[in-house]
């Protein structure tokens, strides 16, 4: 796949999510998903893979979230189906689908990567527990569970993201260096928060 094929489907794929995606979904957007693409991109440059590597890790951040337009439920599952036929074995082979399905399923909660391009799609999409924009990404991802769960309370929600922040960790290189100190900080003031309520 040449370059400017991947940026034409970048465009169709974005404008998909941009029609196809519900409304109700304020973190797992379109946004967010552009967020991964560039972010998987920092951490494959860092991590020094090839360029095909690098083009098939794009493809992935593109793709692992797509199945959110059938469902919430089992969305790497489907996104994994989604690519499969939306190539059909036109442009990529079935090693490089394989490979572009194994990273869109190392997403899924809890994490678990089998290889370096897995680890850098998993660091990618949760990157920002270790940035500064932690508190308003946590704020989309509040909403919009609190869409489908309108008793959630802040509290709890706290409580669920101190439980989950304590399980999660970076795989990558990049991710143990730039995000995890970060991250940390971030523990610790939600710790502070819910202990003084």
């Amino acid at each position: 796949m040449t370059n400017k094929e991947l940026i034409n489907l970048e465009k169709s794929i974005l404008n998909k999510l941009r029609k196809e995606l519900p409304k109700h979904l304020f973190y797992h957007s379109p946004e967010h998903t552009i967020r991964v693409i560039e972010k998987a991109g920092i951490i494959a440059k860092h991590e020094n893979v090839s360029e095909n590597d690098f083009k098939l890790i794009k493809i992935a951040a593109l793709f692992h979230d797509i199945g959110f337009i059938q469902s919430s439920l089992n969305h790497e599952e489907l996104g994994c189906v989604i690519v499969r036929d939306y190539f059909n074995q036109n442009q990529l082979n079935e090693i490089e689908l394989d490979t572009i399905c194994g990273m869109i399923m190392a997403t899924k909660i809890p994490q678990t990567p089998h290889n370096k391009l897995e680890e850098i799609l998993a660091d990618a999409d949760l990157e920002y527990l270790g940035t500064e924009d932690f508190e308003e990404i946590s704020g989309y991802l509040f909403k919009e569970l609190k869409f489908s769960n309108p008793d959630l309370t802040e509290k709890k929600w706290n409580e669920i993201q101190i439980n989950f922040i304590e399980k999660h960790t970076y795989f990558t290189s990049y991710g143990q260096q730039y995000l995890s100190e970060m991250k940390k900080k971030f523990l610790k003031e939600l710790k502070e928060e819910t202990n003084s309520e």
